[in-house]
């Protein structure tokens, strides 16, 4: 006994509703998570992101553990990411969260 029945294709999958990003703005963003590719960096992101201020390299150090030419590799690599903004006063570099690198951040899992 044959039946007609009629085959209907599948939806099988939800069809990307993305924001679009330019290749120039995935590559700037990629660079900024290889910054972040540290465990240590992920901490200076965190103790940054959480003050009210700028905060003195000297004061990053204790919290990592390291020396301070370490924490300051660190920090340059997260500046030189454009993660983190630095500020000269005198002898001691005081650093900050770039916002504008945070909301990129944030747009790649934004939704």
């Amino acid at each position: 006994m044959s039946m007609n029945v009629e085959l209907v294709p599948a939806n099988c999958c939800v069809p990307l509703d993305a924001p679009q990003v330019s290749e120039s703005e995935v590559t700037a963003t990629a660079d900024l998570f290889k910054a972040l590719a540290d465990p240590h960096r992920v901490k200076i992101v965190n103790l940054l992101a959480n003050a009210a201020e700028p905060v003195c390299v000297c004061e990053i150090t204790p919290h990592l553990g390291l020396a301070q030419a370490t924490t300051s590799f660190h920090l340059k690599k997260l500046a030189s990411s454009g993660l983190l903004r630095r500020e000269q006063r005198g002898t001691w570099a005081y650093y900050s969260i770039d916002k504008e690198a945070m909301d990129r951040l944030r747009t790649v899992v934004d939704y």
